[in-house]
């Protein structure tokens, strides 16, 4: 499939359908999204972005993100909002981006760090960790394959620090987001995505993209840093060599994967902001 030539096809069926909503030739386009297309409120309006031409929204609702051995079940959904130019650049505003939402890491503090004594003085409730996955970059056009979007993951505990990630803004993990099959390096096997379900809303024009899934498992995985063990008020000590031992961290392409069960939306900006 022709996946840009299938988004054009698209947004212009969503423009000629939204054109009765449209206000009378001539008159300034708003800043607030109109009625019914408030939930493209990270898609920017033309007075921030005058080259947006299709608002986007995806709800990842499902999954999980496995690098090395650490692996984080997505639970809590993420949504990433923004909007994209006639040749698929990715923007959004301060109320788009990837929405931080924190998981929960099977394993916990103890899986992640390999420090099996910490069981000895602290309670289980402490040691449980939380993961979030944020931007890293620029994503590219989202209704196109593959879709990239680079991520960085927070590690959240008081034990490790404020500062603990897998992955950075210099040396993000690259995925490469399809709905078709993969064709990774060894050892990992092909998987496969899928489209979901795709139909345009009338009178509205908004496409809806439902139950489709998302998948890659070609990127490579850095190690991870800035971990520091912060405990009983001691001079915090890195921890990031065991943590990359224990998790089996940096990890080559073709040991990673990341599975998204998504639903989206899209439109034609010019019906968001008439």
């Amino acid at each position: 499939m022709n996946f840009r030539y299938f988004r054009r096809l698209l947004v212009a069926v969503a423009a000629l359908a939204a054109f009765t909503a449209l206000v009378p030739a001539g008159a300034a386009a708003t800043s607030t999204p109109a009625a019914g297309y408030e939930q493209f409120t990270g898609c920017p309006h033309p007075g921030q972005n005058p080259l947006i031409e299709t608002c986007f929204r995806s709800v990842i609702s499902g999954g999980e993100l496995q690098m090395g051995n650490v692996e984080v079940p997505i639970t809590s959904p993420i949504t990433l909002s923004g909007g994209m130019t006639a040749s698929g650049t990715f923007d959004f505003n301060s109320n788009g981006g990837l929405q931080q939402a924190k998981q929960t890491v099977p394993g916990g503090v103890i899986g992640f760090t390999g420090f099996t004594w910490l069981a000895e003085v602290l309670p289980p409730a402490s040691l449980v960790l939380r993961a979030v996955i944020e931007l890293a970059g620029t994503p590219g056009d989202q209704l196109a394959q593959p879709a990239s979007l680079p991520v960085k993951v927070h590690f959240l505990n008081q034990i490790l620090g404020n500062k603990c990630y897998v992955g950075s803004n210099v040396t993000p993990l690259k995925l490469q987001l399809i709905t078709g099959t993969t064709s990774p390096p060894p050892p990992n096997s092909p998987i496969s995505g899928s489209e979901g379900s795709v139909a345009v809303t009338s009178p509205s024009g908004i496409t809806d993209i439902t139950k489709g899934i998302n998948v890659d498992n070609s990127f490579a995985s850095p190690g991870a840093s800035g971990c520091v063990l912060t405990l009983f008020g001691y001079l915090p000590i890195s921890i990031d060599i065991p943590i990359n031992t224990q998790s089996a961290l940096p990890s080559p392409a073709g040991s990673n994967t990341t599975i998204q069960k998504f639903n989206a939306e899209h439109v034609a900006a010019v019906a968001v902001y008439p």
